[in-house]
């Protein structure tokens, strides 16, 4: 063990003074507490000083001492647990003159026990009397003086716990978040769908179009690779009979780090049998507006100083109107292979000279109209070569049945009409071989899975990360992640 930092040390010792001195147990496991700050205001705030002086109901909270003004014969703190802030109250002559003298001890930061009735000062605010406390947990390292006004942000992503205890507004980032994945399961299981579970290490990595991370398993001597999707295996249990599945978990991808990405991040994958993506596009619209109404109260929000309204229905455009309407790009660019190269040269947009038209119209559309997209969006009719797992449109071939939804300028969510005839998914994804995109080898158990017959179906995934930035007024994901990957530092 690294030798502690004075402060520290100093703690140290000062805990082991205290336990001889007033016969302490060592960071005890024995004090129960039966009401939660939340529930204590909730019961006792609206009452006034003369209702109150009549309660003689003693509860015991617990929670970490954040402030105290320590004086003589009585002194106040306020503590804090995970649903609140309160004031209590200390009177040596309540308390006894030992334990008041073991209080004054305490430090900001210690986790404390206490039980005692409700009262309001002179100055009207609701505090507990305490009758007695115990020591629960002393802090050895004292909580930063200043940590509000540190401009380092990742200190604050790499010390999270700190964060949580000193920031309300990042705790109640996080309950927020909770609550709308609450909101998401509860609408999902209510309309018939079962949630399941399948590998996060996979032989192939399939589903997307990304760089997956590749481990080893040293038993079976082979390669595995954390997923980048979890598509193909909930579209194996469409082809098993559950015609309505969704997961809620991690996916991985060995990509950039930006404030819209982490390399692993949550993910909700959902597929309908006996569904198209205009119906998922309908369901869409009813879900996320539902879950601001059961999380916010509104489908009107604010993300970051814009008014967003929820409410569907929402507008839709395609990926060519899209790029010409909101982009600016003349419609004979997103025509012609040439005037297409041309454009992204001049744009700065990096290709190769290889590409497709279709793999330019994208580029073209991410390049200059995406950002744009306030949305609520659908943006729709996708090229048919960057939607390998998705269904032809029936009047044009040359695009698929796919739409992404688009909020403050990012994709919210991806789905699509799937593809179940095996022998074009076959021929697609030989073609991702042969451009070197994709898992590097043709998912053969896919499409055996697929030769037994799956039903007509959309599937869809959404960005739980981006969308509780969007309901919490986050601008990085960093802030809606509880431990974001960092770069490894140095501890302070």
């Amino acid at each position: 063990m690294e030798d502690p930092s004075p402060l520290i040390r100093q703690r140290i010792e000062k805990y082991e003074q205290l336990k001889r001195e007033f016969n302490l147990v060592h960071f005890p496991n024995t004090f129960r507490k039966d009401t939660d700050i939340e529930t204590f205001i909730a019961l006792y705030g609206t009452r006034d000083a003369e209702e109150l002086a009549g309660v003689k109901t003693v509860h015991r909270l617990a929670g970490r001492i954040m402030a105290s003004r320590k004086f003589g014969k009585a002194s106040f703190i306020h503590f804090q647990d995970s649903t609140g802030r309160l004031q209590a109250f200390f009177e040596m002559a309540k308390v006894g003159e030992r334990p008041y003298e073991l209080f004054k001890k305490l430090d900001i930061g210690d986790i404390i026990g206490l039980w005692g009735a409700p009262f309001k000062t002179k100055t009207g605010e609701l505090s507990v009397y305490v009758e007695g406390f115990e020591l629960v947990t002393k802090s050895y390292r004292p909580l930063p003086e200043k940590w509000h006004g540190l401009r380092d942000v990742e200190t604050r992503y790499r010390q999270r716990y700190v964060d949580l205890i000193v920031s309300p507004e990042v705790r109640r980032t996080f309950v927020t978040r909770s609550r709308i994945i609450s909101a998401i399961r509860a609408y999902m299981d209510e309309r018939g769908f079962l949630e399941v579970e399948t590998p996060m290490m996979q032989a192939i990595p399939g589903g997307a179009t990304a760089k997956p991370f590749r481990t080893h398993h040293n038993a079976l001597d082979m390669d595995l690779y954390m997923r980048i999707a979890p598509e193909l295996y909930l579209k194996r249990l469409l082809v098993g009979g559950f015609e309505k599945v969704y997961e809620i978990n991690r996916n991985f991808r060995n990509e950039g780090i930006s404030t819209r990405h982490n390399p692993e991040f949550t993910m909700m994958e959902f597929y309908h049998a006996y569904a198209d993506h205009e119906d998922l596009m309908r369901f869409t619209e009813d879900m996320i507006s539902h879950v601001a109404r059961e999380v916010l109260g509104t489908t009107v929000i604010t993300y970051q100083g814009q008014e967003i309204d929820l409410g569907a229905p929402w507008a839709r455009m395609t990926l060519k109107e899209a790029a010409c309407a909101v982009g600016g790009v003349a419609p004979e660019v997103l025509e012609d292979r040439a005037k297409a190269l041309s454009f992204c040269s001049k744009a700065g947009i990096e290709v190769s000279g290889g590409e497709s038209l279709g793999d330019l119209q994208l580029a073209i559309f991410e390049k200059t109209a995406e950002d744009k997209l306030v949305g609520p969006v659908f943006i729709t009719s996708y090229p048919r070569e960057v939607s390998p797992l998705s269904r032809p449109n029936g009047n044009d071939p040359s695009v698929v049945d796919r739409f992404e939804l688009y909020i403050a300028g990012r994709e919210i969510a991806n789905a699509f009409s799937e593809l179940n005839d095996p022998v074009d998914q076959r021929s697609r994804f030989e073609e991702q071989v042969r451009r070197k995109e994709g898992p590097g080898e043709v998912d053969e158990d896919y499409i055996r899975a697929l030769e037994y017959g799956m039903p007509p179906a959309a599937g869809e995934g959404i960005g739980i990360d981006r969308l509780v930035m969007l309901l919490t007024d986050s601008p990085s994901i960093r802030d809606v992640i509880l431990f974001p990957l960092l770069r490894k530092g140095d501890l302070p």
